[in-house]
């Protein structure tokens, strides 16, 4: 059998930078097995202490872009008390340049770009099946998907799809209209993480008087009515609850931000799983 590599990229942002980087360099290696565990918003010492048990439990490199000093501080010592290697990325490539200038050129595996390619026709793919699978459509193979976002309207439910099929992540989601039964398959299906999202009735309204705007659309409805919307977030919320699909308040996040969130909760899910 052979050996797995565990890589844990830590960052208190939404990853991308340092999620690239990662992947541009493993990408120069063959015949390596790796498995990569992904954290981003890391930004209190509770949350990069529950970060840190999982890189105990499954010891390997820690790659973190962390700017808080007092953060970056426990990291480090955290990753030597576990006995980690620990590299932060924004001085990697410092100390690489310094090498690169004072010594031998670096060898370029030829063909590493092919593992690129397969990852890029990957995000298409996820792309494609966002498209398919927005607001609602082709409900009957929502269990295709890897997560499933259920939300009110204008809860950024279409951006964060987009934005996690750039990732890779095959994501459908599903539109909560008061009055009408979410869809029969959502509800029986055991495959995909599904995530609410949620936003403040104050920050919804904001959003959907905006949106009514550009639309041309004047006239007061219950779509921008406080207490319309106050009853329909309650309603939202507690039906996240009844079915017991985490949440997410997208009332000020940005849609970076709800997605790194959605690929903890993925992180989340894979690492329990058995």
């Amino acid at each position: 059998m052979s050996k797995v590599f565990h890589i844990h990229q830590i960052s208190d942002a939404t990853g991308e930078t340092l999620n690239a980087i990662v992947k541009a360099a493993s990408a120069q290696f063959e015949g390596v097995e790796v498995q990569e565990h992904f954290y981003a918003l890391v930004r209190s010492e509770r949350q990069l202490a529950r970060v840190m048990e999982h890189v105990r439990e499954e010891p390997g490199l820690v790659f973190f872009t962390v700017v808080n000093p007092d953060l970056r501080r426990m990291l480090l010592q955290r990753c030597k008390e576990i006995g980690v290697p620990c590299q932060g990325v924004l001085e990697g490539p410092i100390a690489t340049l310094k090498q690169f200038f004072g010594g031998a050129a670096e060898t370029h595996r030829v063909g590493g770009q092919h593992e690129l390619d397969q990852r890029y026709l990957d995000r298409i793919e996820a792309l494609n099946f966002a498209i398919a699978h927005d607001d609602g459509q082709s409900q009957q193979m929502l269990d295709d998907a890897q997560v499933v976002l259920v939300g009110a309207s204008r809860t950024s439910k279409t951006p964060t799809s987009v934005y996690l099929a750039i990732r890779g992540v095959r994501v459908a989601n599903v539109p909560v209209v008061p009055g009408i039964a979410l869809p029969a398959q959502l509800l029986v299906a055991t495959r995909p993480l599904v995530v609410g999202l949620w936003a403040s009735p104050d920050r919804l309204i904001q959003v959907r008087r905006n949106r009514l705007a550009v639309l041309g659309e004047v006239r007061d409805t219950s779509y921008v009515d406080l207490e319309a919307v106050r009853a329909e977030v309650a309603a939202t919320r507690r039906l996240f609850e009844d079915h017991g699909w985490p949440a997410i308040d997208v009332s000020r996040r940005s849609v970076e931000e709800t997605a790194a969130a959605v690929m903890n909760l993925l992180a989340e899910r894979r690492d329990a799983s058995p």
